[in-house]
């Protein structure tokens, strides 16, 4: 397959440069598209062979439901059959923005968008370019991350091409996205609504605006065991060829394990890169990447994972944080993708 890059400058975004995009899809293509959490890859929701495609290319499980991606607030009335009052205000407070959505679906939303599910996982995204091509394919898209399936996130088109060039139609290239990790998923078919998988709206920014939220158990874990109604619930995802090594604990205590763990894999003959919030050099491990807050962390984190791999990076040692804002979804990703979570 022939993939076309069409880059875009999104401050100044030329309409005319998304129809043969749009078109692709309507036409059952697929293409991936800037948001502002990661980049997506596409399909019309509606047409089950389109979104079969995005399984089979991702080689992405069946039982692993995808998010439907809208333009229009409206939309929503037609993609599900019942919009609980939560949802409604969640809607007003954070749409366009990185908030899913899941309720019970209509019958116009194939089976196969949702894994088999009667729930469907919708959101409107804060970015030009996908609403733009949106509403130029005049079809609600379904749209998990532009990568391998597993594989970390891609948060530039530079991602995109190194896991699908060649496999799909089209890769809209606008550079960098902004919040790095992807949307929050609330499932606002329960009582009270609970956080399926945290992203780039708060936990707490949730329950200022709605009340009590509960978190699943998956959050925190790797949670296998489970129906996933979310994407990132139920597999290991996000993960870079290197083996991750997450550290949780006091700062102290975690300063003192990370170079015990730099150290042994080292007189092991690997290379080590770490990740980490505090401004320590750690001399003995081959790279060392500081990011001085959460934000940094999140924008930053799959692009350092893609980088420890283009090095040859053997270990990645990662920093835990506190798991408030958007450390909760930090702390997730880094759990998903870990083979290995250390106490210090």
């Amino acid at each position: 397959m022939i993939t076309r890059i069409v880059r875009v400058n999104p401050e100044n975004l030329e309409i005319c440069e998304i129809y043969a995009v749009a078109k692709s899809i309507k036409e059952g293509g697929l293409v991936a598209f800037p948001t502002e959490t990661v980049y997506g890859l596409g399909a019309d929701a509606l047409n089950p062979s389109a979104v079969k495609k995005v399984f089979k290319v991702k080689g992405r499980p069946k039982d692993d439901p995808l998010i439907v991606h809208i333009a229009d607030m409206n939309e929503i009335y037609k993609l599900s059959r019942e919009i609980p009052a939560e949802a409604e205000v969640l809607m007003k407070t954070f749409w366009p923005g990185p908030l899913t959505l899941v309720l019970k679906k209509s019958n116009i939303v194939p089976d196969i968008t949702t894994a088999g599910l009667d729930t469907v996982a919708i959101r409107m995204p804060k970015n030009e370019i996908a609403l733009t091509l949106i509403k130029l394919a005049e079809t609600p898209i379904a749209a998990p991350s532009a990568n391998l399936f597993g594989k970390p996130s891609p948060t530039s088109a530079d991602h995109v091409i190194l896991d699908l060039f060649g496999r799909i139609d089209f890769i809209i290239d606008a550079g960098e996205t902004h919040i790095g990790v992807e949307s929050t998923v609330v499932d606002v078919t329960t009582i009270p609504p609970m956080i399926l998988r945290p992203g780039g709206v708060s936990l707490e920014d949730l329950e200022a605006v709605i009340g009590r939220i509960k978190l699943h158990p998956a959050i925190r874990a790797k949670g296998k065991k489970v129906v996933a109604k979310s994407p990132g619930m139920k597999y290991k995802h996000y993960a870079p060829e290197a083996k991750v090594i997450l550290v949780e604990g006091s700062p102290e205590k975690i300063e003192r394990k990370i170079i015990s763990i730099i150290k042994k894999f080292k007189r092991g003959g690997m290379t080590v890169g770490v990740i980490t919030r505090q401004k320590i050099f750690y001399p003995d491990a081959d790279i060392v990447k500081y990011f001085n807050d959460c934000h940094a962390i999140a924008k930053n984190l799959f692009k350092t994972f893609r980088e420890f791999d283009a090095l040859g990076l053997n270990i990645i040692v990662a920093e835990g944080v506190e798991e408030s804002g958007l450390g909760l979804a930090i702390m997730n990703r880094l759990r998903k993708a870990s083979y290995k979570i250390v106490r210090a």
